[in-house]
């Protein structure tokens, strides 16, 4: 008899994991995804057109509240963890939970779910959301472009929109972005891409997307998205650490994987991070990874307007998901705005409304900081009354996109840039370079 499955998710790796293991799967039938973590992304349909033959009238995506309660109505015999950046004990108590209700507990590791390439593939990934994956992937992109290859970058999949729609996506211009209707998570992550001139491919079907990808790239960068483990099998796997949150790398599911699989592994944020915080992050990397190469680095912070910030009430906006699930209580703009001489930064969460409010009262312990949100319209002019709203002389913007082009501010503006800088020896170029005489991949 088929197992019947239920597919733990939040619109991102739950779909990989049912394309590329149960969609033709006779073995398994899958009864329905969950969904957590992104806002309003539950009460969907997981396409037919996308869930093939076997599933003629699409799967239904529930509330993952409703878990237990899904598995023994649909006499569930298997849930499938399938989401990321959330504590080792978390994942256990959600085993727990499934089995409490009468079903096993599943976790499908690399090697099941890799899709193969015909391009070598390099894979950024991290232990934690907000470690610095884009200026890791920026760096490698830089050198590889120098060198004279074309590349192509594919991010993990944000698809909160039509999903049929979104099954494959490309992005060469900004103009892209406003086409493809994305979010602002979304834009912070293709819009760098786009400025450094590296095409950028997303979606839904990650084996669609790589084989459309292949036809126009010499060299496939992987950018994953929170600390999830790569979709495709890679050829150098570099994953990026942070100081700011030591053990993370150890005790959070799947970055463990992450620090686990690395070739190279670079602890990042050194120039802000404690001595004994580096130290720690060094000696678990040691523990379970010893044969790893590691690469010192920095992520040094600029701003555009410095006279701005220096002795001025300013109001931080950092980038959404780092300090909602990526638990982060600051991020490069708080840096800057220290750095750069604010006389105050003015807590924000007094003059939040509707929807940003109620992420406040979700992830308690996002500090003093404006997550810059944005998954629907609603939110987003929730966002811009917020930001209206803070009683300071300066708005320091430290989300990687032009924020200004979305929502209408009333104050005076200063954007933050931060980019990988190593520190000593080996740098990226270094492993690259290694890496392509290695594998002998030429121009």
């Amino acid at each position: 008899m088929k197992k019947r499955v239920l597919i733990l998710g939040a619109a991102g790796r739950d779909f990989h994991n049912f394309n590329v293991y149960f969609r033709d799967n006779a073995d398994y039938e899958v009864v329905g995804f969950t969904a957590t973590q992104i806002p309003d992304i539950d009460g969907r349909m997981y396409p037919a057109s996308l869930a093939g033959k076997l599933y003629k009238k699409g799967i239904y995506i529930y509330d993952e509240k409703d878990m237990q309660s899904i598995i023994k109505k649909e006499k569930v015999d298997f849930v499938v963890f399938s989401y990321s950046d959330v504590q080792n004990q978390y994942v256990m108590t959600k085993a727990a939970e499934a089995m409490k209700a009468g079903a096993s507990f599943m976790l499908l590791g690399p090697e099941q779910t890799y899709v193969k390439s015909t391009k070598p593939v390099i894979a950024i990934v991290a232990v934690r959301t907000g470690s610095g994956k884009s200026q890791t992937t920026r760096a490698v992109s830089t050198i590889l472009r120098e060198k004279g290859f074309k590349l192509v970058a594919i991010r993990h999949p944000m698809p909160y929109g039509d999903l049929e729609k979104q099954k494959v996506q490309r992005f060469a211009t900004i103009a892209d972005l406003k086409k493809n209707k994305c979010t602002i998570e979304e834009m912070e992550e293709y819009e760098p891409h786009i400025m450094n001139g590296t095409v950028v491919y997303a979606g839904v079907d990650y084996e669609a997307i790589i084989r459309q990808a292949e036809k126009e790239a010499d060299i496939i960068l992987w950018d994953g998205g929170n600390n999830d483990f790569p979709f495709y099998k890679p050829d150098l796997t570099i994953t990026v650490a942070d100081p700011h949150r030591p053990s993370h790398e150890l005790t959070y599911f799947p970055g463990n994987v992450n620090i686990r699989i690395a070739d190279v592994i670079v602890i990042n944020k050194i120039d802000s991070a404690t001595p004994e915080n580096i130290e720690t992050v060094r000696r678990n990397i040691a523990m379970v990874n010893p044969n790893a190469t590691v690469i010192d680095a920095a992520s040094p912070v600029s701003v555009d307007k410095p006279e701005l910030i220096k002795g001025k009430r300013v109001a931080v906006v950092e980038d959404g998901p780092t300090l909602t699930h990526g638990e982060m209580k600051y991020g490069a703009g708080v840096v800057a705005a220290k750095r750069f001489g604010a006389k105050e930064i003015v807590d924000p969460r007094p003059y939040a409304v509707g929807e940003i409010k109620a992420t406040y009262e979700k992830y308690t312990g996002a500090g003093a900081i404006l997550p810059a949100m944005g998954y629907s319209d609603k939110q987003i002019a929730d966002l811009e009354k917020t930001i209206n709203k803070i009683p300071c002389d300066t708005i320091v913007i430290a989300t990687p996109i032009n924020l200004a082009r979305l929502v209408k501010i009333n104050k005076p503006t200063v954007t933050v840039g931060y980019d990988l800088q190593e520190i000593g020896r080996p740098t990226v170029n270094d492993v690259i370079t290694d890496f392509l005489k290695a594998k002998k991949i030429k121009k």
